[in-house]
């Protein structure tokens, strides 16, 4: 299995597995987009809780340049060294959701 094969199906258990825990009150469900296309993958919470609508992208992650790119992560949970347990390259996860000029210091790679 070539890399980028890899390192799709890596996104995507993690995204179902997040998928899996618990929301915050109300009456939200979390929901995975995948965009095959695109290499574009999403974990978004949607729902209502009491009279307010809930909705919220938790998890954003696409594959650039053979790179995994986390764009956004609303959890607690250190995504990047979940995606390096499956496998994925140190070098190959940009923490996105970093400005360009801090991606040097955080030992992961840089774009």
């Amino acid at each position: 299995m070539d890399k980028l094969t890899k390192y799709r199906q890596y996104i995507q258990q993690l995204l179902t597995e997040e998928s899996q825990g618990k929301t915050i009150g109300g009456d939200i469900e979390s929901q995975t987009v995948f965009d095959l296309a695109n290499d574009r993958y999403l974990l978004i919470d949607l729902g209502w809780n009491g009279h307010r609508r809930i909705y919220n992208c938790v998890l954003h992650l696409e594959i650039r340049s053979g790179k995994i790119w986390i764009q956004r992560n609303q959890t607690d949970t250190p995504i990047a060294d979940k995606l390096r347990v499956k496998g994925a390259e140190k070098d190959d996860i940009i923490l996105g959701l970093q400005p360009p000029y801090v991606r040097e210091y955080t030992g992961f790679g840089v774009s």
